[in-house]
């Protein structure tokens, strides 16, 4: 258990280097140290063998994510002759722009989870104790997100492009991530699913405020970054919510198969009172921050759609 937190306090500290750090190799040490350090609490329970095959396959994928920033990093090092962040504007400035993105966007993306890298995720939180669970969907996901928004920051063109590539992936792992949420009976591996699905709505933020860069359309731009970077916030809040009620009904129940779960609400009605809230926000209805965020985004693509029509 020392160790555990141990970790636990590691892997907290990285997540606010990654986020301070300007220098790409000191980046890619932190974003090491929190993937090494996080795998560790995944594998908490190590004497079960799916657990380790967990922790493995979420090591395995992180390392393919590092390979990614790596090769992008020492794109830019061999063109600019500088490690700093700030040689990214200088290389946007005088070469193509797409190609690079896209290598960020595969390395943050799998961190993030969007569809075809999202793998990791629905191994990995059935696998890990709830309060990791709880700060790995809340939070380590949304480090990939930070990183996509990092790189957009010192775009110099392509937007329109790069926006429609985004948005596509962005639909597609939000269609994918609800299917398989509505269909799986281990809620810790639906809500999982449902972290995929917040990620594809996160992104056609993203995806939108790139058209709006690319449109001259500020109202795009603030609907689609504002929109996504609040639902950032908002997920964050009420998935670790969820993560940690359901955490709660396991150790009461020892299963995660919700057909063998009713009536909890009579012996833990606060458990209950708090899922039910996160479940809402969740869900998008008002009057929970779920709402606000969402209807933010759904605003932005009604604008896209009228930009994009009048633009015809």
């Amino acid at each position: 258990l020392a160790f555990h937190w141990i970790l636990f306090v590691i892997f907290h500290l990285s997540m606010v280097w990654v986020c301070m750090l300007q220098h790409s190799l000191a980046f890619l040490v932190a974003w090491e140290v929190m993937s090494l350090s996080s795998m560790l609490l995944v594998i908490f329970d190590h004497d079960k063998p799916k657990t380790i095959k967990a922790g493995i396959n979420y090591l395995v994928q992180m390392h393919i994510s590092v390979t990614f920033l790596t090769i992008g990093f020492i794109w830019v090092y061999f063109q600019t002759g500088s490690f700093s962040f700030d040689a990214f504007q200088t290389y946007f400035g005088a070469n193509s722009n797409v190609w690079l993105f896209l290598i960020f966007f595969v390395g943050f993306g799998i961190k993030a989870g969007f569809i075809p890298l999202h793998s990791w995720l629905p191994h990995a939180h059935p696998a890990a104790p709830s309060h990791v669970s709880g700060v790995m969907s809340g939070v380590i996901v949304k480090m990939g997100i930070y990183g996509i928004f990092r790189i957009i920051s010192f775009l110099k063109a392509d937007f329109l492009l790069l926006g429609e590539i985004v948005v596509t992936i962005s639909v597609l792992t939000g269609v994918y991530g609800i299917l398989n949420a509505a269909v799986h009976r281990d809620f810790k591996r639906m809500l999982a699913y449902c972290t995929i699905e917040n990620i594809g709505i996160i992104g056609i933020g993203i995806g939108l405020g790139l058209m709006g860069m690319g449109n001259g359309s500020p109202v795009l731009y603030y609907l689609g970054f504002g929109g996504a970077l609040l639902h950032v916030l908002n997920h964050s809040l009420f998935k670790s919510l969820l993560f940690y009620s359901a955490g709660s009904v396991y150790q009461q129940t020892h299963t995660r198969v919700m057909d063998k779960l009713g009536g909890l609400i009579k012996q833990m009605p606060k458990t209950a009172v708090l899922f039910l809230i996160g479940a809402i926000a969740i869900g998008g209805l008002p009057p929970f921050n779920g709402f606000v965020s969402e209807f933010i985004l759904y605003r932005g693509v009604l604008e896209g759609l009228k930009s994009s029509n009048k633009g015809q």
